[in-house]
């Protein structure tokens, strides 16, 4: 696995950048995770690990397993969560809106902010009639530039922060990105005739899913998405069937809570 570290800018505080980079790490391993192999995704020294590990314990954002030397998240890191959801006051104004797209597409559909070249699941809403749901929950991650809610995450910003993401995502992915890249740039050009993004077998093989983004009253831009396995949501029933009303779910959303629309 390549490192985690990432260069430093002439504002951070170095350490306070190493102990995140830490948190990151425990939270993107899949099982409890040592110093040793801590060390060896983050680059960072194994002397300087020990102490970061052991602050970040004493705080109660890492926790020790018993009996060993590996590491998971604390529940100070569960708390910091929770703090930032509840700030998203959005989530509650305009659940009524994904509930109805739910409801109407029998699909599951995701609400998601951007961390780094990530989609981060900020709420799910599942179809009280649908058969077949996504396992994704909140806090679940989607890339960027192969998801259609990341897409549609893009679709919504600027041009030239736009541009720039897309750069830095293709520096990022290194020898995927001629893969990857085409899927982008097709996505966004046919959105400006769709009205939407879509990700048809391109985020995972059997999952498809349509999207869009909005910029919310305080800057904050988001994404939501529709869409599930491919053999019941194909691309004809996603983008003819419910496309419109994913568009109306956006415009609802926009007169509710004041957000930016796309001109």
């Amino acid at each position: 696995m390549a490192s985690t570290t990432r260069p430093e800018s002439a504002d951070e505080v170095s350490a306070l950048a190493r102990g995140l980079t830490v948190l990151r790490a425990v939270a993107e391993h899949p099982s409890p995770i040592g110093h040793t192999e801590l060390s060896r995704q983050t680059g960072i020294p194994k002397a300087t690990m020990t102490r970061l590990i052991a602050t970040l314990v004493s705080h109660g954002h890492l926790r020790q397993e018993r009996d060993s030397d590996r590491y998971t998240l604390g529940p100070g890191v569960l708390d910091l969560g929770s703090a930032y959801l509840r700030h998203f006051d959005v989530r509650t104004r305009i659940r009524p809106m994904l509930t109805e797209l739910a409801e109407f597409s029998g699909a599951t559909v995701h609400l998601a902010v951007r961390d780094r070249f990530d989609m981060v699941l900020i709420d799910t809403v599942r179809s009280d009639t649908g058969m077949i749901f996504s396992r994704l929950d909140i806090g679940a991650r989607l890339n960027v530039c192969t998801s259609a809610i990341g897409r549609a995450y893009l679709r919504e910003l600027p041009d030239a922060e736009r541009k720039a993401l897309i750069d830095s995502a293709r520096i990022a992915a290194s020898d995927e990105w001629a893969r990857i890249g085409t899927g982008v740039e097709a996505s966004l050009t046919e959105a400006e005739t769709l009205g939407f993004c879509a990700s048809l077998g391109e985020w995972h093989p059997q999952v498809n899913s349509i999207a869009l983004g909005f910029t919310g009253p305080r800057g904050t831009r988001y994404a939501f998405n529709c869409g599930g396995p491919a053999f019941v949501f194909s691309r004809e029933m996603l983008i003819e069937h419910v496309g419109p009303r994913l568009v109306a779910c956006r415009q609802a959303i926009v007169q509710e809570i004041g957000a930016t629309s796309l001109a």
